[in-house]
């Protein structure tokens, strides 16, 4: 299983459950029972395919905006609930950072932080006063 992740790369899979699989042979010496053998290596194999991919996967950077990107509104956003932002070419559902703040349709608007797919905004003219 070790040299077959050489041919078809399997993301480590193969060679992980490889790996488990002499780790088991090892075991064998002293423990002959086969269904614990068999036990073993799924367990073996679980482990090293999540150790595997919690430590050599590649980091991803944080997705985060910088500050003060800006954006418009697309449809009005109601104090406290969620509206429509065009930011970047893409329509998302945006927040105002202040909950008693009301934000028209067609305003820019400053784009604060994102929490999942919502954006936080203020409004453009608020920051200009």
């Amino acid at each position: 299983m070790c040299l077959m992740e050489f041919f078809f790369p399997t993301a480590f899979v193969a060679f992980m459950m490889g790996i488990a699989a002499l780790l088991v042979a090892l075991v064998s010496l002293l423990l002959p029972q086969i269904s614990l053998q068999v036990a073993l290596w799924l367990i073996f194999s679980t482990l090293l395919i999540f150790l595997s991919r919690r430590f050599f996967a590649p980091k991803r950077p944080a997705t985060t905006l910088e500050a003060a990107r800006e954006g418009e509104t697309l449809s009005e956003i109601p104090p406290g609930q969620a509206g429509r932002v065009l930011y970047e070419g893409n329509s998302w559902r945006a927040k105002c950072e202040d909950e008693e703040t009301a934000i028209a349709a067609n305003q820019r608007v400053y784009v604060l932080r994102r929490e999942g797919n919502t954006l936080i905004v203020m409004p453009h003219n608020i920051l200009h006063y």
